[in-house]
């Protein structure tokens, strides 16, 4: 299932669908196993929905046309992989700037500072872990970012010769945050998520995302998959934006969970996420990442990225990061995983529900033509601006 029953009953998820006889896209909430559009003049879009104060009890007010059933419409979304003519699930952010924290884990760190030393060498990567971990061991798991402790580490890291840019944002006061994606660009469930044909070396990396409003108060949180590039970024974190934000490359969904009395900011810091990676060549991988051992308090991630020194008028989605960094050999020995075409990656999250997508190369993916102009062009032709 896309979303476990008993949660769909407890909570409000509220998205967007594709639909085919007005050519573009409808704002839904889930309302006992059935999609309802939702969409008018007062919410036309999700950013209208997350500026709004309550959102939850707008939402529960709106009336609205019975779509169909969630199953059958994921069911379309997956077969059909976006078509114009078929009613789909959409990623459910519009307007929104998409943004990403990095480096958030001391596990996931340890594996950047690796991609960095290897210079995006799979084959270097194993030598380079064993001294790192050797060397760092499990002494930065308890560590306040930005606390004198992280300072003496660093200190201690730098005399041995290891120090990297990743462990600064990492244990140092000031996380890592980027952009991920351009408003419009990200995909939803049962769509193909990209990779970059220049890449050998890549991984998925599940996330919990939150949806923050304008004035940066968290109003619900969904699932992302923030696709890595781990050869590129590991030949210079100046191309991060080359490893991170390319067609189809950001996946989220498949609905925001609204905050509410039944779900809040404490069931985001203990969230448990899976994920399922199955290939055409009948690799299965499995991995976790537990948001209760994250450095930097969610939060704390949202005013770093929000505030006097950086306005979001349009509010944005942010990324916390992940735990998850593959080691598994999938082919040749030392040459850890890596991505096929194909494969089907499964994140799933029991109050947030399963975001499901195929990898295919970010040139096979359909080109993303519908932005924020045809956006503003398709609501006013609908009589909704």
């Amino acid at each position: 299932m896309v979303i476990e029953r008993d949660e769909m009953e407890r909570g409000r998820f509220v998205g967007r669908v594709w639909r085919p006889d007005v050519q573009g896209p409808a704002l839904v909430a889930l309302r006992k196993g059935r999609l309802v559009d939702v969409t008018s003049r007062a919410i036309p879009t999700m950013r209208d929905l997350m500026e709004h104060d309550d959102p939850a009890s707008l939402v529960d007010g709106a009336e609205g046309e019975d779509l169909g059933s969630l199953e059958e419409i994921a069911q379309g979304s997956t077969e059909g992989e976006g078509a114009a003519d078929r009613l789909h699930l959409l990623s459910p952010c519009d307007l929104q700037a998409v943004k990403a924290c990095g480096v958030t884990f001391a596990r996931s760190m340890i594996e950047r500072v690796i991609e960095e030393k290897a210079a995006g060498d799979p084959a270097k990567a194993v030598a380079i872990r064993e001294r790192a971990g050797a060397i760092i061991g499990e002494s930065l798991r308890s560590l306040v970012p930005g606390s004198p402790e992280a300072e003496r580490v660093k200190q201690a890291l730098t005399e041995e010769g290891v120090w990297s840019q990743y462990l600064e944002v990492g244990i140092g006061p000031d996380a890592e945050v980027f952009t991920k994606g351009q408003p419009m660009s990200t995909v939803g469930w049962g769509a193909a998520v990209g990779l970059h044909p220049a890449s050998q070396w890549n991984n998925p990396e599940p996330e919990v995302v939150l949806a923050v409003d304008s004035r940066g108060t968290v109003k619900g949180a969904t699932l992302g998959n923030d696709v890595n590039l781990r050869d590129v970024e590991g030949r210079s974190a100046l191309l991060l934006g080359k490893a991170k934000d390319n067609n189809a490359s950001c996946a989220i969904g498949p609905f925001i969970r609204l905050f509410d009395r039944s779900y809040g900011i404490d069931d985001v810091r203990a969230a448990e996420l899976e994920l399922r990676v199955e290939g055409e060549d009948g690799f299965v991988l499995k991995g976790q990442s537990s948001m209760k051992e994250i450095s930097r308090d969610p939060l704390d991630l949202v005013s770093q990225t929000i505030g006097r020194h950086h306005q979001y008028p349009d509010g944005f989605l942010l990324f916390l990061g992940t735990l998850f960094a593959p080691v598994e050999d999938r082919d040749a020995p030392g040459q850890g995983f890596t991505h096929k075409t194909g494969d089907v990656v499964t994140i799933s999250e029991r109050h947030l529900g399963r975001l499901v997508n195929t990898v295919r190369l970010s040139t096979e993916c359909p080109e993303w033509t519908f932005g924020t102009a045809v956006l503003m062009r398709n609501l006013a032709g609908r009589g909704l601006l």
